[in-house]
């Protein structure tokens, strides 16, 4: 009678089924466990990766030297020793695309990192304390953001003048203008989680205004910040490319997207190629890092979960 008795066993689980990865609890580990799952984010990420080492390393990709010009060659066409073509001074285009990365993606990169400083900073100091404080920063900030970007920075280079035009000169022209934006940005998340409950504990426990609004206040109110900044990274890349464009921005030996498309609009019908790759590169790095913004948007947005 003892096998009628038997008692049903539960059927095991099966040894290849995998268990579910239980998804983390904090903010940060809950944003890189959705990016590593976003394939907007890979791709971009994947692009941004390849532009950023051909930045560093130009002369692995085209190790033609792109100062090296022959004006008997010029918009030449296509071919197996030039792929891009010739440009209008006899420069391999291949060449000079792959260095131009450098200056480009360096002024982005150098741009998005000051106004994030600035207008972090400012804002933090501005949600945090308040009152007339709040009131001139903010009074301040609204100045700067009357004025239009590229304009602002167009009158600021133009008054620099041309010999003093720089990769730096370029980066402040374009975060000065820019910060504003980051400013307004910090200040709400500061504002609100400056009514926290752990910011209330941390002040009956005796916390110093300093160590409250770095150790408890800047953590949750960054990411904002951090979104806005990779989002904007593609926003200063144009920017740069315009203002070398209208001939303020960057200046020749350097090499720059916006310096090339300038240099070949006026021979675009006879040679397009010097036009058209570096107006692509441009595009597809822009694009990347907008991919990247908005990935990261989502991660971090609470508002999506």
């Amino acid at each position: 009678m003892s096998e009628l008795n038997t008692a049903v066993q539960e059927p095991k689980a099966h040894p290849r089924r995998k268990q579910k990865e239980k998804k983390p609890n904090s903010l940060w580990s809950d944003a890189w466990y959705d990016l590593r799952r976003n394939k907007v984010f890979l791709v971009g990420t994947a692009i941004a990766i390849l532009l950023i080492l051909m930045a560093i390393m130009p002369g692995v990709f085209a190790p033609q030297n792109p100062l090296a010009c022959n004006l008997v060659d010029a918009r030449q066409g296509i071919s197996s020793e030039h792929w891009f073509g010739i440009d209008n001074q006899g420069c391999d285009t291949f060449s000079r695309v792959i260095h131009g990365a450098r200056i480009s993606i360096l002024v982005g990169l150098l741009t998005s990192v000051v106004t994030g400083l600035i207008g972090g900073v400012l804002g933090l100091i501005a949600g945090f304390y308040g009152r007339w404080v709040d009131v001139i920063l903010s009074r301040l900030a609204e100045i700067f953001f009357a004025i239009p970007s590229i304009l602002g920075a167009l009158l600021l280079l133009s008054a620099v003048g041309r010999d003093a035009a720089g990769v730096w000169t370029v980066v402040l022209a374009l975060a000065i203008l820019a910060w504003p934006m980051v400013l307004r940005i910090m200040r709400a998340a500061v504002i609100t989680a400056k009514s926290q409950d752990y910011v209330t504990a941390a002040r009956a426990l005796g916390a110093s205004p300093f160590r409250i609004s770095v150790r408890h206040i800047l953590p949750n109110a960054v990411a904002p910040v951090i979104v806005v900044c990779t989002m904007n990274l593609g926003v200063f890349i144009a920017g740069e490319a315009a203002l070398s464009f209208l001939g303020v921005g960057i200046q020749s030996p350097n090499i720059s997207w916006g310096l090339m498309i300038a240099d070949a609009r006026n021979r675009f019908l006879m040679a397009p190629e010097p036009l058209i790759f570096p107006a692509i590169f441009l595009s597809i790095t822009v694009l990347s890092f907008v991919m990247i913004g908005d990935a990261v948007r989502d991660a971090l947005d609470p508002k999506l979960r």
